[in-house]
């Protein structure tokens, strides 16, 4: 059972307001350049009506990080329409209602009380970055709105309590994916990390420290860890300093903007450095970024859009005819949590939602993203797949 204390929650959400930066865009782009209209801060109805049933999406929908907002949000309503075509849930049509949380923790604490205070979302699809899913969530939490993060992967956001899920792997097993492609795929044995100066980044580098240590090979080391400011243009500095430390292999703790003009100002310098990241960086927006310079970059990515899988691939054209590219990972990982949302309310028989958590704890859910089943602290443990980039194109990893 969840320890929901409102001490520690009330901590958390002094703590977040300094954190930022999460992880995660996997797969493709995110199919953010139309329906939008609807993404302001003070959350727009984009369908349903009198008595429909509301399902907050509360994600940046401007900014710098709008795509994965104004993903999640398209992905929820594509979601929501194929269930209003067949009669929407408990006799009501679903309602998707964004909301512009611009990746603050100062916004989202507003949006938050302002979800609380409307009385009439039945859960939240959200937040994006850890830093501010650990500010709103002990908001949801004391108020019993149920909210499922589709991206946050800090260990602390699923212990808030008992209302509060994520639909993503906590960082410590993608890390260990990605640590497991330079050493075992790869075969380097000199890792130099560069990681984004946000929690999320440091969190995260120094777990891949810990996991290289405990692989307990003397010969299997981190050579050297660079920490850079996220939006950089210039990394030449702390490649500089990776590579005259030796580094063979490069793993990148941050998104695509970090790993396209890494991989471009690193092969200036060592065309033979191989690099590896995180599924925040597996995105359509990399190859076009990187272009040449990102051909062997790898990920562990929980969705793969090329994937053979018929639903994977009927849900794939879907999106792709409605919103004009493919689905990314964190997308799609959107797009299950109103799924399994959904479901919870229908074998509810309510939208209740002590009960409709109680379910969430209970149902098996085979999802695009693979099947989800929640753990007691709201957790969910899904296979890894490791893609490369050959040609252009994500392809698997023999």
């Amino acid at each position: 059972m969840k320890k929901g204390l409102i001490k520690y929650s009330l901590a958390m959400m002094m703590l977040a307001g300094v954190l930022a930066g999460c992880s995660q865009v996997n797969g493709q782009s995110t199919g953010d350049t139309k329906n939008t209209s609807g993404a302001q801060a003070g959350g727009t109805n984009t369908q349903g009506g009198e008595g429909a049933i509301k399902i907050a999406v509360a994600a940046p929908m401007t900014g710098d990080n709008s795509e994965y907002g104004i993903g999640f949000t398209n992905a929820a309503k594509l979601m929501a329409d194929q269930w209003n075509a067949q009669g929407g849930v408990l006799g009501k049509q679903i309602e998707i209602v964004p909301y512009d949380d611009k990746n603050t923790s100062e916004e989202a604490t507003t949006i938050a009380q302002k979800i609380v205070s409307d009385g009439d979302i039945s859960g939240v699809i959200g937040h994006f970055s850890s830093g501010v899913c650990l500010t709103a969530a002990p908001i949801y939490q004391e108020n019993k709105i149920i909210e499922i993060s589709p991206s946050a992967s800090h260990p602390d956001y699923s212990k808030i309590g008992n209302y509060i899920f994520r639909n993503n792997t906590i960082i410590s097993k993608e890390g260990a994916a990605s640590v497991d492609i330079a050493v075992h795929d790869l075969g380097k044995k000199n890792i130099g990390i560069i990681s984004i100066m946000t929690d999320w980044g440091t969190n995260t580098s120094g777990i891949i420290k810990d996991l290289i240590t405990d692989l307990n090979d003397p010969n299997i080391k981190v050579v050297a860890h660079e920490e850079v400011m996220e939006g950089s243009d210039d990394y030449t500095p702390a490649i500089t300093k990776l590579n005259e430390a030796g580094a063979d292999v490069v793993i990148c703790c941050g998104m695509y903007n970090l790993v396209a003009p890494v991989a471009k100002q690193y092969k200036n310098i060592n065309p033979d450095i191989a690099i590896v990241g995180f599924s925040n960086a597996y995105s359509q927006q990399l190859i076009q970024l990187g272009g040449e310079a990102v051909e062997g970059v790898c990920f562990p990515v929980i969705f793969f859009s090329e994937s053979d899988d018929p639903d994977v691939k009927a849900y794939v054209d879907k999106f792709t005819q409605t919103y004009g590219s493919a689905p990314s990972a964190l997308t799609s990982q959107a797009y299950d949590s109103v799924g399994v949302l959904l479901t919870a309310m229908k074998e509810a028989g309510t939208t209740d939602s002590e009960t409709v958590r109680e379910k969430l704890n209970e149902i098996n859910y085979k999802g695009v993203t693979g099947d989800i089943k929640f753990d007691e602290q709201g957790d969910v443990d899904k296979q890894f797949n490791k893609v490369t980039i050959k040609d252009g194109k994500f392809v698997k990893m023999n």
